[in-house]
């Protein structure tokens, strides 16, 4: 007869410490683009998004997709999934979700442009998809292209 063993990953609440969850933005990791002068898009697929309903407290099930034109950095695909599963618990709404998932990656990424889109599955005969965007204004993409070249030309003392 077998030795029945005694699972090890059961009844553990989260492979995301509270730290995390209260600050799902800190999971987030990136990495240098690789071709910072050239404009190419990234897309993100992610059909297991959960998160909870603040109201019901019922499970709202979505697929996110994420596209963005990488600024100088590039977010790393599996903090992207661990920043994703952080909202498991939580309790927003749609609009909520998109738009601060649109918030946080803003403001890691620094992208050129970036959309968020959130489809939730029915639920009470309604389905649900919100998008978000966000794009560098003409003259900002300007700054932040002059900003970035005078760093990697520029020399250090001596």
């Amino acid at each position: 007869m077998r030795k029945q063993r005694n699972p090890t990953h059961l009844g553990q609440v989260s492979i995301l410490t509270a730290a995390q969850i209260d600050s799902p933005r800190s999971i987030l990791d990136t990495f240098p683009n690789p071709r910072p002068g050239r404009e190419f898009e990234v897309k993100f697929v992610f059909p297991e998004f959960t998160s909870i309903c603040p109201v019901t407290g019922q499970p709202d099930f979505a697929t996110i997709t994420m596209t963005y034109v990488p600024g100088a950095a590039c977010v790393e695909m599996k903090s992207l999934k661990l920043y994703y599963l952080s909202y498991r618990n939580k309790g927003i709404f749609y609009e909520g979700v998109v738009n601060s998932i649109l918030d946080d990656l803003v403001a890691i990424l620094k992208p050129r442009k970036i959309s968020v889109e959130g489809d939730f599955a029915v639920r009470g005969g309604t389905q649900g998809v919100v998008t978000a965007r966000f794009q560098v204004a003409p003259r900002e993409e300007k700054k932040r292209a002059t900003s970035n070249s005078q760093r990697s030309t520029s020399k250090g003392p001596g």
